[in-house]
């Protein structure tokens, strides 16, 4: 009985401490960390095959010289199969037991949506378009805005950024596009108010002085509503539906999927860079969903709004979370609706465009979607800005090279446009600037020769003429050219007749007028002075070294190689993968020499010690292959 409690637990605990060591210098070997269910695979079948290959040797048993061999073997084979399991499934790709079946569930409810947005794809007659077919009918258009809608929120918000390409769609797409609307209902009140609760940390009551439960507005990714805090403000709540990122991931896994398969299959796919696209959306939308990211907007926004005619409302940011935006109530009524007089009007749609304008052109932070619904006629005569979910941005660079662009189409230069241009686009590496030029010249005479004038429409022409040489626009000049367009129909709902050239040219002048006054260019050179002043106070030392080594013959030039530690790190990298290959070479090498070898001590019957040395370096040079394999195959694992 004691002698079977011993070999019970013997050997569980001695198998369990072989695996152990066997882990520690797979890790040692390999370089990884490699996990207990796969070493205790492998090592089991390193036990199980060992014994095998010792026998096509040498009796093992009747020969303890051999000892390191067969573990050396042992060795080997576990590390083998460890090798093979990291290059197919390596460590960390496959998903805990416990991961398991929410992956299941995820992968089943995606492949059931992904075959009925197919399934709505084909009833629409767009399969042999999903198939890589060119273009053929007048009819896809309306095919293709009829299954957007049908295919939900996502889709029908892809369609509408898809609207705003006019530089990679036709013009009877982008026509169809732009009439897609969104066609919710009202989710149920006792599914908000769990939201209301759940990132208000409290009951909506206890928060509000007053809540009505009736919704102002119902969009597909949120609900307002209008409430009052204790405090006697009136304040607008939007609440983000219920549901809505679940669905929203799931449908933008579709998208990124559909947009590879559309590059693999279609030219036309390729040709529009349908993964950016895809990518560029699904990064837009879920700023969308988090509306601690419209609350920065907003504030961002704010900052530079630059017109006292239009307000923009306040946020209680210690109200507002991610499902949650708590801002303050304007009075108004929509700019379509609204009953003023003509001069108004255009004061006001002036001041709109100064507003849009300074942001684009100053501050870098602009609305990006001031369309009619987003604009309200305030109780004072003001206009009032709603909706910050988009919004653009656009750095000192690109807004230096915008106005360049600007300022070279107004004076009819086409070399100043060539080159403005050259700067806001992604260059490729061979282009033909002189047939760009030539391109540019006579896009500029159909547009404002003869008596013609600058429009909004001519930039969408622009963008064409652009894509057509190879270049690629970066999406946010796309979004100012989408902005620019989007206001001036704003601009003509407002103030019908407004000339948005005239007046933006003035705004420019105005602008280069007020950078052109005494005190900011006094600003202006004395902040570039203070930058400057360190350098100029060192320069005379600096020169007199320089003249005075080169007088005596002392010039010389240090280069520090390798400076970069990523150039370090890849030169160790490459040095010790040549290392262990030399090493392991020059082991198989020594080992196939000592095996044909017939001299030397005798070990067992038909082995001599020489040999014995030679199955060893044949274990260490492939064991030392196994990690070369493995780095060329996994290098991160470095």
């Amino acid at each position: 009985m004691d002698d079977f409690l011993l070999y019970s637990v013997g050997v569980p605990l001695t198998f369990l401490a072989l695996v152990l060591g066997m882990a520690l210098a797979a890790r040692r070997i390999l370089g990884l960390r490699v996990g207990l269910i796969r070493t205790t695979i492998a090592c089991m079948l390193g036990f199980s095959f060992s014994e095998a290959v010792l026998s096509g040797i040498a009796d093992a048993r009747d020969t303890p010289a051999l000892a390191t061999v067969q573990l050396g073997i042992s060795l080997l084979l576990m590390i083998g199969t460890l090798t093979f399991i990291e290059i197919v499934v390596p460590t960390g790709s496959v998903p805990p037991p416990t991961e398991w079946v929410r992956a299941i569930r995820g992968r089943i409810a995606r492949t059931r949506r992904y075959s009925r947005i197919t399934a709505i794809a084909v009833r629409h007659g767009l399969g042999p378009y999903l198939r890589g077919r060119e273009r053929t009918d007048t009819g896809l258009a309306r095919s293709l805005r009829r299954a957007l809608e049908d295919g939900g929120v996502t889709f029908v918000k892809l369609g509408q950024v898809l609207s705003t390409r006019p530089d990679l769609l036709p013009a009877d797409v982008i026509d169809e596009l732009t009439r897609l609307q969104d066609k919710v209902s009202e989710a149920p009140w006792d599914r908000v108010r769990e939201a209301l609760t759940a990132d208000l940390g409290r009951p909506p009551e206890e928060v509000f002085a007053e809540f009505d439960e009736k919704p102002l507005a119902a969009a597909s990714i949120a609900q307002v509503y209008r409430a009052r805090l204790h405090s006697g403000e009136d304040v607008v709540v939007k609440v983000r539906r219920p549901g809505v990122r679940r669905t929203t991931e799931g449908d933008l896994d579709i998208v990124t999927r559909l947009a590879g398969t559309l590059h693999q299959r279609t030219r036309w796919g390729r040709a529009i860079g349908v993964r950016d696209l895809a990518a560029g959306f699904a990064a837009a939308l879920r700023e969308e969903l988090d509306f601690r990211v419209e609350a920065r907007n907003l504030h961002a926004v704010r900052s530079g709004a630059g017109a006292p005619d239009v307000v923009l409302p306040q946020v209680f940011e210690d109200l507002s979370g991610e499902r949650v935006l708590v801002m303050e109530f304007l009075s108004g009524v929509p700019i379509r609706a609204a009953d003023v007089e003509p001069e108004r009007r255009t004061a006001l749609a002036r001041s709109l465009l100064e507003v849009l304008l300074h942001q684009v052109m100053v501050t870098g932070v602009f609305h990006a979607d001031p369309h009619p619904g987003n604009l309200l006629l305030l109780s004072d005569g003001r206009l009032g800005m709603l909706d910050f979910g988009s919004v653009g941005r656009i750095d000192a660079a690109l807004r230096s090279a915008l106005g360049k662009l600007l300022l070279s189409i107004d004076h009819g230069d086409p070399a100043g446009v060539r080159d403005a241009l050259l700067e806001l686009v992604s260059r490729p590496d061979e282009i033909d600037e002189q047939r760009l030029e030539r391109a540019l010249g006579q896009f500029m005479a159909r547009h404002l020769g003869g008596g013609g004038r600058a429009d909004v429409d001519m930039f969408g022409d622009l963008v064409r003429l652009v894509y057509r040489y190879g270049l690629s626009i970066p999406p946010e000049i796309a979004a100012v050219f989408r902005t620019l367009a989007t206001v001036e129909g704003t601009l003509g709902t407002l103030s019908p007749g407004f000339d948005i050239v005239v007046e933006s040219r003035a705004f420019a002048d105005r602008v280069f007028e007020s950078r052109l006054t005494p005190e900011s260019v006094r600003r202006t050179l004395t902040e570039e002075l203070y930058s400057v002043l360190p350098m100029l106070r060192r320069l005379p030392r600096r020169a007199e070294r320089i003249s005075s080594a080169l007088e005596q013959g002392r010039l010389s030039m240090g280069v520090r190689l390798f400076a970069d530690e990523r150039d370090r790190g890849f030169v160790t990298g490459l040095l010790h993968q040549v290392m262990l290959t030399v090493l392991g070479a020059t082991a198989g090498l020594m080992a196939a020499l000592l095996l044909n070898t017939t001299g030397g001590p005798r070990v067992g019957p038909d082995l001599t010690l020489f040999q014995v040395f030679g199955y060893n370096l044949l274990v260490i040079s492939m064991l030392l292959g196994m990690r070369v394999v493995l780095t060329v195959f996994r290098p991160r694992t470095q």
